[in-house]
C-alpha cells in the first residue's frame, strides 16, 4: 500500500506503508554537510556501467560479463519486468544461487525502480511465506536449475500462499512450468526499447533501493530497508577505504545478496570499475580454480573459505602475495603470517556502520582491532548492555550506532524497535565492544555478542574473546567456542578449531598449557577439543554456533549412553 506526496526536501515522493524513513532533520543535516548524496544507487551504477563500458565486469567460469554487456542485459531484463506489469516500488524476492544470472536480475531490478528482497536459496516456506507476503511482494526469481532442490516446483507452490506473487522468473535453465526463463525476457526487449522504457522511471535519492534482511540466528528474518542514496554512500565509503581501483579483481564467494558482500565487496567494486569473480559454487576446486585463473587483488574470507583456499594461498609467489589483500572478521595477524599478505579486520551490520583496520593503521591496532567506522559521521556509544549508561574507553559493553547510512527501524516493527533503538535514534547492536584512543583516533575492539558468553559456574566467558586468544596458537587457524552442559558448574567450554595443517590435531593439555602462557585465566580454558575441517554455516555463510552445539550434544549423548553400557 502506497501513499502519494507532493515532493518535500530531503523526503521520498512515495511513503511506503512500513518502512520507516530516516528522520527529515537528520537527513538535512547530513546533505547539507555534503556528507549524504543527492544522487541514487541506480544512477551511479549505471554512470560506472558506462565509464568503464569495455572492462570486465564479472569473471566466472560460465563466462565473462564486460561492463557495457552488462550495462545491456541489465537494461532489457528491468524494462521486460515492467513491461508484464510489475510496477516501480514492487518488491521483487531474490531466491537464486550465485551466478551471472542473480547480478544481472539484481541490478536490473535496480534499475527499474523495484526493490529486490535478498532472500537466500536455502529459505524454503516457512521465510518465503512470511517476507513475501509481510512485503508484498510481486515477482519471485529461482535459480530453475538447482540439481539439489525444485525451486520451479517451490515457486508455484509459494503462489498458492502468497496472492501477490503473480510472476515467477527462472533465472537459469529450460523453461518449465508458468516461470518466465531470464534469457526469454531479455530477448523479447531490445536494448533501444529498453532505454526508452527505464527513461521514464524516475530514481528518488531518499526511496528504498533494497530490503536487505537480518542475519540473526533464530527466528525469521527481519526486514531492512536500505535507502537510494545512503546504501550508496555506504559502498562509497568503503570503496574509497580500502582504495578499490578499476585494477582490483575480487574474489568474495559468499552469497551475493547477503549484505556484507554487497555493501562491502561486490557493490564498491562494480562502482569502482573493478572486476568481480562469480564463483557458481563453493566446492574447494572451484574456489582454488578461480583463484589461479583471475589472480584476485582482493579477498573477502569468512565462513568455511578460510581451509579451502588455503593451500592455493600459500603457494602464491612473495611478487604475488605482496599485491594481494585479504579481508576477514578475525585473526588477522594470524592469516598474514600464514599466507604472506596483509589482512584486514571487518566489522559491520546489515543495519548500518561498517568498520575496517587499514594499512598505515598501528600494529597492535591491525592484531587486535575491528578499527574504525569508514564515515567520519558514525557515532558510537558504548554503553551498560541494556541501558544508555555510557562506559569509558577501555571498558567493554554494548555499542550503540547512529549515523548516515544506519536506519532509524525494520520493516512493519515500530512496536518492536521501542527496544531496539533508543529515542534518539541509536541502534542497540547487541555487539560488545570496547573503545581506545590511540594516536588521536578511537579504535574498536570487538569482543563478542551480548549473548555469545558461556556461564561456567557464574563465571561469564566472552566466547569472541577466548576465540582470539586460541587464535594465536601457531598451529590453529580459527576457532569457535561453544558451551556444554555439565552438572556442576551449569556450562563448561569446548573449543571446535580447524588445524592449519590438514589432518593436524592438537591436545588439550597443549592449548591449556599455551593459554597459561599467554596469561589466561584458568576458568576460561576449554575443557574439551573438537578438531573439525571446517565449520558449519548459516544460510547466509556465517558460522553457525547452532549446529556446533547440537552436534556437541549428541556426540555428548552417545558418549554416556555408550559409557552406560559398558558399565552394566
Amino acid at each position: 500500500m502506497e501513499t502519494i506526496m507532493e515532493r518535500q526536501d530531503y523526503r521520498p515522493r512515495v511513503r511506503l506503508e512500513g518502512v520507516r524513513y530516516p528522520d527529515r532533520t537528520a537527513l538535512e543535516r547530513y546533505v547539507t554537510s555534503g556528507v549524504l548524496p543527492e544522487h541514487t544507487l541506480a544512477g551511479a551504477l549505471r554512470e560506472s556501467f558506462e565509464r568503464n563500458a569495455q572492462r570486465k565486469a564479472l569473471l566466472s567460469p560460465e563466462g565473462d560479463v564486460t561492463y557495457r554487456r552488462l550495462d545491456e542485459l541489465t537494461d532489457r531484463f528491468g524494462a521486460a519486468l515492467l513491461k508484464l506489469g510489475v510496477r516501480p516500488l514492487d518488491r521483487v524476492v531474490m531466491q537464486c544461487g550465485n551466478c551471472n544470472e542473480l547480478m544481472i536480475a539484481f541490478l536490473g531490478c535496480l534499475k527499474a525502480g523495484l526493490i529486490p528482497i535478498c532472500a537466500l536459496q536455502a529459505f524454503r516456506r516457512h521465510e518465503i511465506s512470511y517476507l513475501a507476503n509481510l512485503a508484498e511482494a510481486s515477482v519471485h526469481i529461482v535459480q530453475g536449475d538447482d540439481p539439489r532442490f525444485d525451486d520451479v516446483s517451490f515457486a508455484e507452490e509459494m503462489q498458492s500462499v502468497v496472492p501477490t506473487f503473480s510472476i515467477v522468473v527462472q533465472a537459469r535453465g529450460e523453461q518449465r512450468g508458468v516461470g518466465r526463463t531470464l534469457a526469454s525476457l531479455i530477448e523479447g526487449v531490445s536494448w533501444e526499447d529498453a532505454r526508452e522504457t527505464l527513461g521514464q522511471i524516475v530514481h528518488d535519492p531518499y526511496q528504498a533501493a533494497v530490503f536487505q534482511l537480518s542475519g540473526g540466528t533464530t527466528g525469521v528474518p527481519k526486514i531492512i530497508p536500505r535507502f537510494q542514496n545512503e546504501y550508496l554512500l555506504n559502498m562509497q565509503l568503503v570503496r574509497e577505504w580500502n582504495r578499490y581501483t578499476q585494477d582490483d579483481v575480487l574474489f568474495m564467494p559468499t552469497p551475493l545478496m547477503h549484505n556484507m558482500n554487497m555493501a562491502c565487496f561486490f557493490g564498491p567494486m562494480l562502482l569502482a570499475g573493478g572486476a568481480v569473480i562469480v564463483c557458481p559454487n563453493i566446492a574447494e576446486s572451484t574456489l582454488q580454480q578461480a583463484i589461479r585463473d583471475y589472480k584476485p587483488t582482493w579477498f573477502g574470507l569468512a565462513g568455511p573459505i578460510y581451509s579451502r583456499v588455503a593451500d592455493e594461498l600459500a603457494a602464491a609467489s612473495p611478487d604475488v602475495k605482496r599485491k594481494r589483500r585479504l579481508i576477514g572478521p578475525k585473526n588477522a595477524p594470524g592469516l598474514t603470517r600464514v599466507w604472506g599478505s596483509p589482512c584486514y579486520h571487518i566489522f559491520g551490520m546489515t543495519e548500518g556502520v561498517i568498520m575496517f583496520a587499514r594499512e598505515g593503521d598501528p600494529q597492535y591496532v591491525l592484531d587486535e582491532s575491528v578499527g574504525r567506522p569508514v564515515c567520519e559521521w558514525d557515532e558510537v556509544k558504548v554503553v551498560l548492555p541494556g541501558t544508555e549508561e555510557e562506559l569509558p574507553d577501555g571498558e567493554v559493553g554494548e555499542a550503540l550506532f547512529r549515523g548516515p547510512y544506519t536506519i532509524r527501524g525494520y520493516y512493519k516493527s515500530e512496536e518492536k524497535d521501542v527496544h531496539r533503538f533508543t529515542a534518539d535514534g541509536f541502534y542497540r547492536s547487541g555487539d560488545l565492544m570496547k573503545a581506545e584512543l590511540i594516536d588521536g583516533k578511537r579504535y574498536f575492539f570487538f569482543r563478542g555478542r551480548t549473548k555469545d558468553v558461556v556461564d561456567r559456574g557464574g563465571e561469564k566467558i566472552n566466547a569472541e574473546e577466548l576465540e582470539n586468544l586460541i587464535n594465536r596458537h601457531p598451529d590453529i587457524l580459527a576457532s569457535a567456542v561453544v558451551g556444554m552442559p555439565d552438572p556442576v558448574y551449569g556450562e563448561r567450554v569446548c573449543a571446535f578449531v580447524v588445524m592449519r595443517e590438514p589432518g593436524g590435531s592438537i591436545a588439550l593439555p597443549t592449548l591449556t598449557a599455551f593459554l597459561e602462557q599467554e596469561g589466561v585465566a584458568k576458568f576460561k580454558w576449554p575443557e574439551r577439543i573438537e578438531i573439525v575441517s571446517e565449520f558449519p554455516v548459516t544460510a547466509s555463510g556465517k558460522l553457525s554456533k547452532v549446529l556446533l552445539r547440537n552436534g556437541l550434544l549428541e556426540r555428548l549423548q552417545g558418549e554416556k549412553s555408550a559409557s552406560n553400557v559398558s558399565n552394566g
